[in-house]
C-alpha cells in the first residue's frame, strides 16, 4: 500500500486517486439525499408504531440519547477520514485488514439480504393490497420482485452522476408522503376525533423499551453510509457534518410525526407492522371522500418507489464498501472490487448483490407459507440484525482514530472536547451493544427483569431452535469472511509482485 504524509508532518485524509475509475459527483444536496434515502426506512414505520404510544416515548429519547450522538461522532469522522469505503477504511486503519473485512461483510450482507426479503415483500404487499392483485407465487409476483429488485440493482450499476438522481427522487417523495399522511391523519382525527389516543398510554416500560430498542436503532443508524463514496463527493470536509445534521433532523421528524398521526387514528392493536402505514393512509384519505381512492393508490405507487429507491440507496454505499474490502485483498478476489472505467462503479460486487437478493427472495417466497415459514423469519431477522453487529467495530474505531491521529485536520469536531467525544463514543456504543444482544437473544433481558415475554407466541420456534439459526447465521457469516481473507491473500502471494504492487495501491494507508 501507499504510504501518504502531509508536508507539515499531519496526516493526509485525502487522496483524489487513491481508486481509479471514480468521478467527484455528489455535491451537499446529494449526499443529504442519499442519506435520507438510506437511513429513512418507509417498511419500519409501522413496526414502530405497534409498540403504541410508549413508541413515541422511545422514538424521541432515542432521537435524543443515541442520534444526536451518533450523527456528531459520525460527522466528525466523515470530515477528517473521506477515503472510499468509508467505515472499511476506518476500520482497516484501527485494527486492520482482517477485522475490517469480517466487520464490512455483516454490514455488506444485510443489504442484499434485507433487499431480497423485508423490502420487496413490502413493495408486493403494497402492490397486492392497494393497486393490483399479485397473488403469493404467482408469475406475476415473480415478476414485480425481480423488477424491483433488478431496478434497484441497475440504479447502483449506473454512474453516481445518474443514479443519484432516482435516490434524490426517492428521499424527496419519501418525506413528502410521510409528510402528506401525517397532515391527513390530523385532519381525519379534527373531522372523525383522535380515537386511537383514547385509552393509549405514552409512559415508558421495560417490556416496550426491550421489544423497540434493536428496530429503533435499526432505523437510526446509516448517517454514515454516503462516506462509503468519500472520494465521489466534491467537498465532504465541508458537506458532509452539514448533510449528516440535516438528514437527521429530517429522519427523526420523518419517525416521529407519521408513527405519532398513525396511532392517533388507529388504535395499536389494529396495526399489523409492515402493512400498517398504509392501513392508516387508506384509513385518513376517507377524509377526501371519492377523491380518497386514488390519492390512495397514487400513495402506494410512491411507497413502493420510495422501497426501491431505498434499497438502491444502500446497494450504492454497502457495495461499495464491500468492493473496498475487495480491492484491499480481503474479500476473494481483487477483481470483485474493480470500479468500472466509464461508469465509475464497482459492478461486479452490484451483480453479486442482485444474485444474493434474488436467492434470498426466491426462498422466501417457496417458504414463507410453509413449514419453514418461522424458521425464515428467524434467519431474515438475524441477517437484518448483522448490521447492527457491525458497529461493534465500527464505532469503537472512531475512538481508535482519533488517539492514533491526533493530527488529521478535522473541519468539524463533536462539541465539548475529547470529553465531548467520549460521552457520546459511550453513549452510542451501549446503544449498540444493547440493541445487538437484544435481538440475538430475544426474552432474556425480559426474564431477568421480570417482563413477560411469550417466545414461542412471537417467534413461532423454541428458543433451541431460534438461538442455532441465529448464532449459526453469525458464524457462518463469519467464517466466510475469514475465508475470503485467507483467499485473497493466498492469491496475493501467487500474483506477480508488480501487480500485487499495483492493485494495493487502490487503499490509502496512513502515518504521521
Amino acid at each position: 500500500m501507499s504510504t501518504i504524509s502531509a508536508p507539515d508532518g499531519q496526516v493526509s485524509a485525502h487522496r483524489s486517486d487513491s481508486v481509479p475509475n471514480l468521478h467527484r459527483s455528489l455535491g451537499r444536496f446529494d449526499i443529504m439525499a442519499l442519506g435520507v434515502a438510506a437511513v429513512i426506512s418507509a417498511d419500519v414505520i409501522g413496526q414502530i408504531a405497534t409498540g403504541g404510544g410508549e413508541a413515541v416515548t422511545w422514538t424521541a429519547l432515542l432521537a435524543v440519547f443515541f442520534l444526536v450522538p451518533y450523527a456528531l461522532l459520525f460527522a466528525e469522522t466523515g470530515a477528517a477520514f473521506p477515503q472510499e469505503g468509508g467505515p472499511y477504511v476506518w476500520v482497516n486503519l484501527a485494527y486492520g485488514r482482517t477485522a475490517a473485512a469480517l466487520t464490512t461483510l455483516l454490514y455488506w450482507v444485510t443489504n442484499p439480504v434485507w433487499l431480497g426479503g423485508s423490502l420487496v415483500f413490502a413493495a408486493a404487499g403494497a402492490w397486492d393490497g392497494h393497486i393490483t392483485y399479485l397473488g403469493s407465487g404467482t408469475f406475476a409476483d415473480y415478476a414485480f420482485k425481480l423488477v424491483f429488485i433488478w431496478v434497484s440493482i441497475l440504479t447502483a450499476v449506473v454512474s453516481l452522476r445518474r443514479g443519484k438522481w432516482i435516490t434524490t427522487v426517492g428521499a424527496v417523495a419519501k418525506v413528502a408522503v410521510m409528510l402528506s399522511v401525517t397532515a391527513t391523519a390530523l385532519v381525519y382525527g379534527l373531522q372523525h376525533g383522535f380515537k386511537g389516543l383514547s385509552g393509549t398510554g405514552f409512559a415508558p416500560t421495560t417490556g416496550g423499551f426491550l421489544a423497540l430498542v434493536p428496530v429503533l436503532l435499526f432505523a437510526y443508524v446509516g448517517f454514515e453510509a454516503p462516506n462509503a463514496a468519500g472520494e465521489e463527493m466534491r467537498n465532504p470536509k465541508r458537506d458532509v457534518p452539514v448533510s449528516i445534521g440535516v438528514s437527521g433532523a429530517v429522519a427523526t421528524c420523518c419517525y416521529l410525526l407519521p408513527v405519532f398521526a398513525i396511532l392517533a387514528v388507529v388504535p395499536a392493536e389494529q396495526i399489523t407492522g409492515v402493512a400498517g402505514f398504509l392501513d392508516a393512509a387508506a384509513l385518513v384519505f376517507d377524509s377526501y371522500g371519492s377523491a380518497g381512492h386514488a390519492l390512495l393508490t397514487t400513495t402506494s405507487v410512491v411507497f413502493v418507489f420510495v422501497l426501491m429507491t431505498q434499497g438502491s440507496a444502500w446497494m450504492i454505499v454497502s457495495d461499495r464498501m464491500q468492493a473496498m474490502a475487495a480491492a484491499d485483498g480481503g474479500f476473494f478476489s481483487r477483481a470483485l472490487g474493480t470500479f468500472h472505467p466509464r461508469l465509475g462503479t464497482p459492478v461486479r460486487m452490484n451483480l453479486v448483490s442482485g444474485v444474493t437478493a434474488t436467492a434470498f427472495m426466491l426462498a422466501a417466497t417457496l417458504l414463507v407459507d410453509g413449514s419453514a415459514a418461522a424458521d425464515f423469519k428467524v434467519v431474515l431477522t438475524v441477517a437484518v440484525t448483522t448490521l447492527l453487529l457491525s458497529y461493534l467495530a465500527v464505532i469503537p474505531a472512531l475512538g481508535t482514530l482519533r488517539k492514533r491521529h491526533p493530527h488529521v485536520q478535522r473541519p468539524y469536531r463533536v462539541p465539548f472536547g475529547a470529553w465531548g467525544f467520549r460521552i457520546s463514543l459511550g453513549l452510542v456504543y451501549a446503544w449498540i451493544v444493547l440493541g445487538s444482544f437484544v435481538a440475538l437473544f430475544p426474552g432474556l433481558l425480559e426474564r431477568l427483569l421480570g417482563v413477560d415475554y411469550d417466545f414461542t407466541g412471537t417467534w413461532g420456534v423454541s428458543r433451541t431452535v431460534f438461538e442455532t439459526f441465529t448464532l449459526g447465521t453469525v458464524a457462518i457469516l463469519l467464517a466466510v469472511g475469514v475465508l475470503g481473507c485467507v483467499i485473497g491473500a493466498r492469491l496475493d502471494r501467487r500474483a506477480a509482485p508488480t501487480a500485487a504492487a499495483s492493485a494495493a495501491d487502490t487503499l490509502p494507508e496512513f502515518q504521521a
